[in-house]
């Protein structure tokens, strides 16, 4: 029989051995919204602050932050298995996520957890989902 864990026991797993596991929800996809980028890119962005992810595709992640602001890291280079697994992991020594820090992807297989591969992260960017302006103006 194969039986899927819950992810948030392998965040609540991952927390107590001081690295992030994130299995994100699929984002739905949405043409009625644009994205409107924010200010500056940002190297880094407060881990503690980081309420949840929704992995875009093999190489974009939105972090969604606990006062609402959303970053989204544009990773340099695809990240195989990232936009099919929708599950990722990091591990760092602050509590800062960095541009330098790399990400490894989960693979939930047979019960087991397992990463794919590693992945280095790119800039943070904060954006805005706005309405698309359907009148034509």
């Amino acid at each position: 029989m194969h039986v899927r864990t819950p992810a948030f026991l392998f965040v609540a797993a991952a927390l107590a051995t001081g690295s992030v596991a994130f299995s994100a929800e699929k984002p739905a996809k949405d043409d009625s919204t644009e994205i409107r980028m924010i200010g500056e890119p940002q190297n880094c962005i407060t881990r503690s602050s980081i309420r949840s992810t929704d992995v875009v595709d093999d190489q974009t992640i939105d972090f969604k932050m606990n006062n609402g602001d959303i970053y989204r890291n544009r990773l340099p280079q695809k990240c195989s298995g990232l936009g099919f697994e929708q599950a990722f992991s990091y591990k760092t020594s602050t509590n800062q996520l960095c541009s330098v820090d790399i990400i490894h992807v989960l693979d939930q297989t047979a019960g087991r957890l397992d990463t794919r591969g590693a992945c280095g992260l790119g800039q943070f960017q904060q954006i805005e989902k706005v309405p698309k302006d359907h009148s034509g103006h």
